[in-house]
C-alpha cells in the first residue's frame, strides 16, 4: 500500500470512528483530552505503518488498541495516585477480551459536551472537536473567534469535565428533556453558523443530527431538529441566483429546492408528530413545511405559518420567535399590525444587534411609508450585514423603497 492509499484509509477510519473512539477511550476516565491525545497518536502511528502492513482487517480495533497503549503509557509518565488508578482501569481493559464491537459511547459524549457545567459558549465547539475531531483552529474560524481563544475555551471545558467529575452518559429519563434540549441547541448552533454557505460544517452538523436521531429514534425532538435542518439544506442552493446574488426564501423558486430531501424532512416531522410530544424544534420544522409547501401550492400560508409561531412564542418565549411572528402578522393582517407587535419588542436588549432584526423593522416600516425611520433601520442592518450578498440585497431593498 502506498502513502496515498494509506492516507485515504486513515482519513475514512477517521471520519467512521473518531468520536467513537474518543468516547470509548473516555467513558471510565473522563479525561477527554487524554483520549483525544492517545488517538492522535494512534492516527500518527497508523499514518506511519500502514504503507507497510496495510491496512488492518478491523482499522478502529487497531486505532483502539494503540489509543489504549499510548494513554496507559502517558499516565505513567505522570506518575500521581489519580493516574495510577486511571493506569489500572486502562491495564484491566487491555488485558479484556477485544470487543467484538466497540461499544458506541457518543450519544454520551455528546451530552458531556452540552452537559449544564460546561459553559454555553463552549458546548458546540466541544462537540465538533470531540465528536467529529475538528482542531481548535477550523472551530475558531467558523465562530469568528480567535484561535488562541478558542483553544483556551476547550480546555477548560475538558478540564471541567474531567474536574468536576461529568459523567459520559445518557441521562435518566426525567433529565432527558432538559439535557436533549441542550445538545440539539449546540448541534443546531453548529448548523447556524454555517447557513449561509455551504461546506464541511453544514455537512457536519447534519452528520451530528443524524447520529442522535439513530441513537434515540424515539425521541421527536431529535426528528423535528433533523427536520428542521433538512429543510434549510434543501433550499440551500436556492439562496443564491446565477450571478451569486441573495435571494430571500419568499422569492425563491421552488423547483430549484431539493425535493428528496424535503421529503425526507416531512417524513421524520410526521414522524416526530406521531410521538405526541411537541416541542420547539418540531413547531421550527412545521414552519419550514409551511413554507415548502408553497411548491404545491403556489402560495405562503401565511395564517398557518402565524398560528405555528403563536404556539412557538407560548412555548419559548424567545425575542426571535416574537421578531418572526411580527413579520407573519405582517404579511397576514398588514404593515401596521407587524410593526405594532415590533414595536413592542424595542426595548429587549437582546434585538439591539440582531441584523434580522433591524432589517425586518425596515422593510416593514418601508411598506407603511414612514421613511425617515425606515431609512435608520437600513442604515443599522446593512452595516450589521457580514454577507456580502445579504448587504447588497438590503441595499437594493432600501433603494427600490425610494430611500436613497
Amino acid at each position: 500500500m502506498d502513502d496515498a492509499a494509506a492516507r485515504r484509509a486513515v482519513e475514512q477510519a477517521a471520519r467512521r470512528g473518531y468520536g467513537k473512539l474518543v468516547a470509548y477511550l473516555a467513558a471510565g476516565t473522563r479525561d477527554l483530552a487524554a483520549a483525544e491525545d492517545a488517538l492522535a497518536e494512534a492516527f500518527a502511528a497508523a499514518l506511519a505503518e500502514w504503507p507497510a502492513t496495510g491496512t488492518p482487517r478491523s482499522p478502529e480495533a487497531w486505532l483502539l488498541t494503540v489509543a489504549r497503549r499510548r494513554a496507559i503509557d502517558a499516565r505513567r509518565r505522570r506518575q500521581t495516585r489519580e493516574d495510577a488508578i486511571g493506569v489500572l482501569r486502562l491495564l484491566r481493559e487491555e488485558m479484556a477480551e477485544e470487543p467484538a464491537e466497540i461499544p458506541d459511547h457518543r450519544l454520551a459524549l455528546m451530552f458531556a459536551c452540552a452537559h449544564p457545567a460546561i459553559e454555553p459558549a463552549a458546548r458546540a465547539p466541544l462537540m465538533l472537536q470531540a465528536v467529529l475531531g475538528f482542531d481548535a483552529a477550523s472551530i475558531a474560524s467558523a465562530f469568528l473567534t480567535a484561535p488562541a481563544a478558542m483553544g483556551q475555551r476547550l480546555v477548560r471545558a475538558k478540564r471541567k469535565i474531567h474536574d468536576a467529575g461529568i459523567p459520559l452518559r445518557v441521562p435518566d429519563r426525567e433529565e432527558l428533556a432538559e439535557r436533549l434540549e441542550t445538545v440539539a441547541d449546540a448541534i443546531y448552533a453548529v448548523y447556524s453558523e454555517s447557513w449561509s454557505e455551504a461546506g464541511a460544517l453544514a455537512e457536519e452538523a447534519v452528520w451530528l443530527a443524524r447520529l442522535l436521531v439513530s441513537l434515540l429514534p424515539n425521541e421527536p425532538e431529535a426528528l423535528g431538529l433533523l427536520s428542521l435542518m433538512l429543510h434549510g439544506e434543501a433550499r440551500r442552493s436556492a439562496r443564491r441566483d446565477a450571478g451569486g446574488a441573495y435571494v430571500p426564501l419568499t422569492e425563491q423558486d421552488p423547483r430549484r429546492w431539493d425535493a428528496a430531501i424535503i421529503d425526507e424532512a416531512e417524513a421524520l416531522l410526521h414522524s416526530a408528530g406521531g410521538m405526541g410530544r411537541i416541542g420547539r424544534y418540531q413547531l421550527e420544522a412545521a414552519v419550514q413545511s409551511a413554507h415548502a409547501a408553497r411548491r404545491f401550492s403556489g402560495r405562503t400560508d401565511w395564517a398557518a405559518i402565524l398560528q405555528l409561531y403563536d404556539a412557538l412564542l407560548a412555548l419559548t418565549a424567545s425575542p426571535v420567535v416574537a421578531l418572526n411572528r411580527a413579520v407573519a402578522l405582517a404579511e397576514v393582517e398588514g404593515a401596521a399590525a407587524g410593526l405594532a407587535a415590533l414595536r413592542s419588542l424595542e426595548d429587549d436588549a437582546r434585538l439591539a444587534g440582531y441584523q434580522p432584526y433591524w432589517a425586518a423593522r425596515a422593510a416593514l416600516l418601508a411598506r407603511a411609508g414612514e421613511r425617515e425611520a425606515a431609512d435608520h433601520a437600513y442604515d443599522r442592518a446593512i452595516a450589521m450585514e457580514t454577507d456580502p450578498a445579504v448587504r447588497r440585497f438590503l441595499q437594493d431593498a432600501r433603494r427600490r423603497a425610494g430611500l436613497v
